[in-house]
């Protein structure tokens, strides 16, 4: 990992403060509940460290960024737009792997369309960004984002602080992926539960094979441009399939002559 954040251990950061900012951060994870492990870890950025107003994950896939929190829509919104130009701190600092931080984005020559863009339309003037480790999908790789709507917002400690932070939020991105991808599995568990037990129920009152019941279902979904697993719950409560109306055709009447 590449970094332009001049920090070193000679600093004068203060470990004593960052060592007790950095439990006082698990304790809060520790007490928040498992879906919100994301949003507690940029809550707790925006309030115990300085200089930061506002927070933000970005998650690159199959390159594709997006947001996956944020602590206010001027982060969404600074995130957006370094999405949209391909460049800024922190597309920078996920594809890189390194650690960006800008004490002025309206003067950074790394950045100066998305920082004269940043700083005029959304007001964000200093940045830094940290790329996360995640161990969970290789496919997918995060960045924390801290912004600030004054320039030199982020001194040493911050940075070092930051850097700590960073590896909690790697590991709350991580757990987040995780609930997803179980939730994920048990929605398609629970529809193929459905959708198996109303082609029994087909079969049985229509003396239908499994096949026969399954094309059913697939029709009523796709006329009715609902989910096959909403249809098949339906059957299982109800014990009947509405099919929509095919429209009667016309008889063409005699011709005049």
């Amino acid at each position: 990992m590449t970094s332009s954040v001049p920090v070193s251990p000679a600093d004068p950061v203060g470990f004593a403060e960052i060592a007790d900012a950095v439990l006082g951060l698990g304790e809060q994870l520790r007490n928040a509940a498992s879906d919100t492990l994301v949003e507690a870890v940029l809550d707790y950025a925006v309030a115990a460290l300085p200089g930061v107003r506002w927070a933000s994950i970005t998650t690159l896939r199959q390159g594709r960024f997006r947001t996956l929190a944020a602590t206010g829509e001027a982060a969404r919104a600074a995130d957006a737009l370094q999405y949209e130009l391909g460049s800024g701190p922190c597309v920078d600092s996920v594809l890189e792997d390194s650690v960006h931080c800008s004490a002025d984005l309206a003067h950074d020559a790394r950045w100066p369309v998305y920082g004269t863009r940043v700083a005029e339309e959304i007001g964000v003037r200093s940045a830094l960004a940290y790329r996360l480790t995640l161990v969970v999908d290789p496919e997918l790789i995060a960045g924390l984002n801290l912004y600030s709507d004054v320039p030199g917002a982020f001194d040493a400690h911050t940075q070092w602080v930051g850097t700590m932070l960073a590896t909690h939020a790697a590991w709350a991105v991580s757990m987040e992926v995780t609930r997803q991808r179980a939730e994920h599995l048990e929605r398609a568990l629970r529809s193929n539960r459905e959708i198996g037990t109303a082609i029994g129920v087909l079969m049985a009152q229509h003396r239908l094979t499994r096949d026969q019941a399954h094309e059913l279902l697939r029709v009523a979904s796709q006329d009715s441009n609902r989910k096959m697993a909403e249809i098949a719950t339906e059957v299982v409560e109800t014990g009947e399939l509405t099919l929509p109306r095919r429209p009667a055709r016309t008889t063409p009447g005699p011709q005049g002559g």
